[in-house]
């Protein structure tokens, strides 16, 4: 009879110990997630307020995670993320030349995301949605970004050429406006091709948006690219929100206020960047 007493406490104590591990995990990715919330207050003096990664999150209908830097919407279908973001500051763009690390899974969706070993041999790049260059500032900021859930399969030609190129210009609007907040995404579909044992979706089409604040309620940039080689200029590829929004079935930045995000999600134009 005691060994079953003793046998009972055991486990009621390894049940509390993993209760606790894993509302303390919780805890500490609502930390991560609000880090940089302190960020919403004038810290310039300019009278325009600073971005929270908060802010504008997209809807999403699958799981979203967050890590210290970027959130992603994780769609298993697809076996990658839909959308991701994170805010890019003139800080976290520097010169720092680190040693990439390996890719691994990120244990972090609870559906388990895509295994590195979906790309091997596929003839496609793990092709980065938040770009390791913008995460900089830190070793374990840059390192973060080797997440499988960070990747969709790219063609070497369009990851090092154009998507590189608009990768680049994202990281020149940074330092010259201090901030952009930075959503990137595929637009994903049922037919697409797929690589891996756990059929990861090729997309066909890509996009990155930008949003700066301003004391006129912000500015909007974005980019809609087909998954191919192109010698054209990225500002080729210029579209509205609207326009993405509306082959994404995602609702975008639906926290401005109505009247500002009809403007500004029916830009087409880099006029004022």
């Amino acid at each position: 009879m005691r060994k079953f007493i003793y046998t009972i406490i055991v486990l009621c104590c390894v049940a509390a110990y993993y209760f606790y591990d894993n509302n303390t995990t919780i805890t500490n990715d609502e930390e991560n997630f609000f880090q940089d919330a302190y960020l919403n207050d004038d810290v310039d003096g300019d009278g325009i307020r600073s971005l929270s990664r908060k802010d504008f999150l997209p809807k999403s209908n699958n799981q979203i995670v967050h890590h210290h830097t970027y959130s992603l919407s994780y769609n298993e279908q697809h076996e990658q993320a839909e959308w991701t973001a994170h805010i890019l500051r003139a800080s976290d763009i520097t010169s720092k030349d680190y040693k990439r690390p390996y890719f691994e899974i990120d244990n972090k969706v609870k559906t388990k995301a895509a295994h590195w070993r979906n790309y091997k041999k596929s003839g496609y790049d793990k092709g980065h949605l938040v770009p390791a260059g913008d995460r900089k500032a830190t070793k374990a900021a840059y390192d973060e970004t080797f997440l499988t859930s960070n990747t969709s399969p790219q063609i070497h030609e369009f990851n090092a050429g154009i998507w590189n190129t608009v990768e680049q210009k994202t990281r020149y609007y940074a330092k010259r406006y201090n901030e952009v907040y930075v959503i990137t995404g595929s637009v994903l579909k049922d037919g697409l091709k797929s690589i891996g044992s756990e059929d990861v979706s090729v997309p066909e089409q890509f996009y990155k948006i930008l949003y700066r604040n301003d004391l006129n309620g912000g500015k909007m940039l974005a980019f809609l690219m087909p998954h191919q080689d192109t010698n054209k200029s990225i500002y080729d590829f210029i579209t509205s929100v609207d326009q993405i929004e509306k082959i994404t079935g995602t609702d975008f930045f639906y926290q401005l206020p109505d009247h500002i995000e009809d403007r500004l999600e029916a830009e087409n134009s880099s006029k004022g960047w």
